[in-house]
């Protein structure tokens, strides 16, 4: 089964399945290794992990080259956070072309402006883009796929910008019609009351993705009881990695020494399994191996 088509299913599941950030190859393994069905390519964690802002000011094409190393290092489906396509249609149908040729299985793009500024910063100021204009983009990235499966999500904003459930309600359905394989509605409340207002309204017209981010409080029943299809944890592997490295980087500064360091730490070899070292050993005994061996005398 290709992967757009284990994205899919997962999405369109009646019980909600779970997918965890990943931000470059080795936590996009490590996410695997867990037992993860899918990954969410974070478009916050991949510019962070740059040392850039999520404003766009990494490139598309930047973020294709991490994600090509994620998708060889993972036979799991990847949802791909993609901002706002990173452009017009134009642009976004071109991402989906790029996207499967590296076997992503599914983007998701949100309705505001670009370049886009993260969701929790000052969100309510942020502009929302026009409706036909994202409907538009949709359709083109729809009528581009090439894999029937290839899953596009659209992220509505309404919510966090501030402008309430009515017009949450009209995006969404606008977007359901413009041929979207799910919405993901998107809150910035520290409680889930703006996610079971709009279940009820929305009443199952299309699959439901949430990112509890800022509602982490709300024990994960509850998304079942609700009928949401799909929980993303967003950002947590980078946060985690941070707060590691600071640790970490501020206890060799005041020690200078690896004693207390040392046992704190992976080992190297999990790093070299990691990487797959066995594998490239066996190849070189038998490639390099067999190159080297002298050729008999006929």
């Amino acid at each position: 089964m290709n992967k757009s088509t284990q994205l899919k299913r997962m999405i369109q599941s009646q019980n909600p399945d779970f997918i965890m950030e990943a931000h470059n190859g080795l936590s996009a393994k490590i996410v695997e290794e867990t037992g993860f069905k899918g990954i969410w390519a974070s478009g916050l964690s991949i510019s962070a992990s740059m040392g850039v802002r999520d404003n766009n000011e990494a490139s598309w094409t930047q973020v294709l080259e991490v994600l090509e190393f994620m998708s060889d290092a993972t036979t799991i489906p990847i949802l791909l956070d993609g901002d706002t396509g990173y452009g017009n249609f134009n642009n976004a149908r071109r991402l989906v072309k790029k996207l499967e040729q590296r076997h992503i299985a599914g983007v998701c793009i949100e309705d505001k402006l670009f370049p886009k500024t993260n969701s929790f910063i000052k969100g309510d100021a942020q502009p929302l883009a026009p409706i036909d204009e994202f409907c538009g983009k949709i359709k083109a990235m729809k009528d581009t796929q090439t894999n029937e499966d290839f899953v596009v999500v659209a992220r509505v904003e309404a919510l966090i910008a501030g402008h309430g459930m009515d017009e949450m309600l009209r995006r969404a359905e606008a977007y359901r019609q413009a041929g979207a394989d799910a919405i993901l509605a998107h809150s910035k409340r520290s409680d889930i009351a703006e996610i079971e207002a709009f279940m009820r309204e929305w009443s199952g017209r299309l699959p439901v993705v949430i990112v509890p981010t800022k509602y982490y409080r709300t024990p994960t029943h509850r998304f079942y009881e609700l009928g949401v299809n799909l929980v993303i944890w967003a950002n947590h592997n980078l946060r985690a990695s941070v707060q590691a490295m600071q640790n970490i980087t501020q206890q060799l500064f005041r020690e200078r020494s690896l004693v207390q360091i040392e046992n704190n730490v992976s080992p190297l070899e999990e790093i070299f399994r990691l990487q797959d070292a066995e594998e490239l050993q066996a190849a070189e005994d038998r490639y390099l191996t067999a190159a080297a061996a002298p050729e008999e005398d006929e």
